[in-house]
C-alpha cells in the first residue's frame, strides 16, 4: 500500500471515529423533542405512581426472604436486613440524583440513551440504548413469567370452585419450554408423554397467562399514557394496601427476641443482604423515559425519581422490620416470606391476599417496563438508528403503537424460549452499566456545559457521581465473576449491538445527514 492510500485510509478512519463521537447538545435534543407527537398528560403524582409500580414488584414478596434467611448456602443478613436495605438505597440514591439532574435538564424521551448522546457521542448513545433493552424488554420476559406463577397460585386458592382444567392445566400451557422440560426431568416424566412436539422433534410450550397479560397491557398502552397511568394507580393501590396491611397487622405479632442476634453474620451478612436486595430497587430510572409526556418535566421528574426511591425505602425497611420480628430469620420461607409469616400467626385469609398484592405489583412492573421500552425505542428511531417507520404514532391516541406492538412481540417470543434465570441476570447487568454511564455523563456535562440551566443539580460533584460509579461497578463486577454464563451472554449482547451499529445504524445515520444537507441546499 502506497503512502497516498495509507493517508486516505487514515483520513477515513479518523472521519469515522469523529462521527462516532459526534454529540447532540442539550439544546438540539430539546429542540427535536418539541416536534414530538406524544401527548403531555403526566404530573408529579403520576410519575411517582409509575415509579412505585416499576419498583415494588416481586422484590418485597420474594427477595426480602432470600436476603434475610440466606437461601441455599447463602449468607443471611437476619434482622440486620433493615441496614442492608438502607445501604442498597444509598447506592441507588447516587444514580437517582444523576438521573434527576439530566431529566430536569434534558426532558426528552430516551432516558440514559439521550443523556449519553449529549455527552459521549452517537456510538455510546446507541450502545446505551441497546443496553437499556436488557433492563426493560428482556427484564419484562422474567416478570411476565413470574406473573404466571402468582396467577396460578391465585387460581389454586379457588380450586374448590373452579374447574380442574383451569386450576391444574398442562405444564406446557403455563411455562416456557425450558422450564417445562426441567419439570419433566424432576418428576421423572418423559416430555413426549406430557408435551406436544412439533415435527416430533421440537418441544412446544406456550405460556398462555404471560402472553394474555402482555397483550392486555399492550392494548392499554396504545389507548393512552394517561389511561395506562390510571390503571397503574389501581394496581399500585392494591399492592400498597396489601403491604401496609401486612405491616400494620404484623406489627402486633412482633417479638423483640426475634431481632437477636441482630446481625448473625456481621458486616458480611449485611453487605451480602445489600447486594441481593439492590435488585428490589431497580426500576426508578424508568420514570425518565416518560419525559416528553410530562406537563412540567423540569420540576416533576426529579420529584418522581427521588420521591419513588424514598417511599420504596420506607416501605421496604418497615416490611423487613416487621417480618424479622414476627418470625425468626432462620425460619423464614424464602419462597413466600410475607404470606408464610401471616400463616405463622394464624392470618390465613390475609396470607391468601398476599398473592393478589404480588400479582398487582407485577402487573404494574410489566406496564411501566413496556412503557419504558417503547419510549427509548421512540428516541432511537427519531435518530434513525432503527427504521423511522417504527416511530408511527396513533392518530387519535398519540401513542407509538408500532413500537408498543414490537416490544410486546419481543416479550411474548422471549417468554417461549428464553432461560428465565439468564434473562433476569442480563437485566441486572444492563441496569448496572446504565447507572455507571449516567453517573459519568453528569460529570462530563458539568465540564462541557457548566453554564447550562439546571432545574435540579446533583450535590457534591464529582464525589456523588463517583460513588455511584464505584457502587454500581462493584456490584456489577462481583456478580459477573459469580455468574459466568450470564456474563458470556452479556458480552455477546454488547457485540451484537456493535455489529448492528456498524452494518446498519452508522450507514442510516450518514444517509439521513446527506438527505438533510440536500434538503437545505434545495430550500
Amino acid at each position: 500500500m502506497d503512502n497516498d492510500n495509507k493517508t486516505t485510509l487514515k483520513a477515513k478512519v479518523a472521519t469515522i471515529f469523529k462521527q462516532m463521537l459526534t454529540i447532540k447538545s442539550a439544546d438540539e435534543l430539546i429542540s427535536a423533542s418539541k416536534h414530538s407527537e406524544l401527548k403531555k398528560t403526566l404530573n408529579a403524582f403520576d410519575l411517582i405512581i409509575l415509579g412505585i409500580g416499576a419498583v415494588v414488584g416481586t422484590g418485597i414478596f420474594t427477595i426480602i426472604g432470600i436476603a434475610a434467611q440466606g437461601g441455599d448456602g447463602g449468607i443471611a443478613a437476619g434482622p440486620s436486613l433493615t441496614i442492608s436495605m438502607i445501604i442498597a438505597a444509598i447506592a441507588c440514591v447516587f444514580s437517582a440524583l444523576c438521573y434527576s439532574e439530566f431529566a430536569s435538564m434534558i426532558p426528552v424521551a430516551g432516558s440514559a440513551y439521550t443523556y449519553t448522546y449529549a455527552t459521549m457521542g452517537e456510538f455510546m448513545a446507541w450502545m446505551v440504548g441497546w443496553i437499556l433493552m436488557l433492563e426493560y424488554a428482556i427484564g419484562n420476559i422474567t416478570v411476565a413469567s413470574a406473573w404466571t406463577g402468582y396467577f396460578m397460585q391465585l387460581l389454586k386458592g379457588f380450586e374448590h370452585v373452579l374447574p380442574n382444567w383451569l386450576v391444574n392445566p398442562p405444564i406446557w400451557l403455563i411455562n416456557d419450554y425450558r422450564t417445562s422440560l426441567s419439570i419433566c426431568a424432576k418428576q421423572g416424566v418423559n416430555p413426549h408423554d406430557v408435551m406436544p412436539y412439533l415435527f416430533g422433534v421440537i418441544p412446544v410450550s406456550i405460556n398462555i397467562p404471560a402472553i394474555a397479560i402482555v397483550l392486555i397491557l399492550t392494548l392499554l398502552l396504545i389507548k393512552g399514557v394517561k389511561e395506562s397511568t390510571k390503571f397503574a394507580t389501581i394496581m399500585v393501590g392494591v399492592n400498597l394496601f396489601i403491604i401496609m396491611s401486612f405491616i400494620i397487622v404484623g406489627s402486633f405479632y412482633v417479638k423483640p427476641e426475634n431481632w437477636t442476634p441482630f446481625a448473625p453474620n456481621g458486616f458480611e451478612g449485611i453487605f451480602m443482604g445489600a447486594f441481593i436486595i439492590f435488585f428490589a430497587y431497580i426500576g426508578f430510572d424508568a420514570i425518565s423515559t416518560a419525559a416528553e409526556e410530562t406537563k412540567n418535566p423540569q420540576r416533576d421528574l426529579p420529584i418522581g425519581i427521588l420521591g419513588t426511591l424514598f417511599l420504596c425505602t420506607v416501605l421496604y425497611v418497615s416490611a423487613a422490620l416487621v417480618l424479622t420480628g414476627m418470625v425468626n430469620y432462620q425460619a423464614i420461607d424464602i419462597q413466600a416470606p410475607i404470606a408464610s409469616a401471616m400463616r405463622f400467626v394464624g392470618h390465613n385469609k390475609l396470607a391468601g391476599l398476599i398473592s393478589v398484592g404480588a400479582l398487582a405489583g407485577l402487573t404494574s412492573v410489566l406496564l411501566v417496563y413496556q412503557l419504558g421500552t417503547t419510549r427509548i425505542l421512540y428516541a432511537i428511531s427519531r435518530d434513525r438508528f432503527i427504521p423511522k417507520g417504527l416511530r408511527r404514532v396513533h392518530r387519535h391516541n398519540r401513542t407509538p403503537y408500532v413500537l408498543t406492538w414490537l416490544s410486546a412481540i419481543v416479550v411474548i417470543l422471549g417468554s417461549l424460549v428464553m432461560d428465565l434465570k439468564i434473562s433476569a441476570e442480563l437485566c441486572n447487568f444492563g441496569t448496572f452499566l446504565s447507572f455507571i454511564i449516567v453517573c459519568a455523563a453528569v460529570m462530563i456535562l458539568r465540564k462541557t456545559e457548566p453554564d447550562k440551566p439546571r432545574a435540579f443539580k446533583v450535590p457534591c460533584v464529582p464525589l456523588f457521581p463517583i460513588l455511584g460509579i464505584l457502587m454500581s461497578g462493584g456490584l456489577m463486577l462481583y456478580s459477573m465473576t459469580s455468574l459466568k454464563t450470564s456474563s458470556i451472554w452479556f458480552i455477546a449482547w454488547l457485540v451484537g449491538g456493535i455489529l448492528i451499529y456498524v452494518f446498519y445504524g452508522y450507514g442510516q445515520k450518514r444517509l439521513e445527514e446527506k438527505r438533510k444537507k440536500f434538503y437545505l441546499r434545495e430550500k
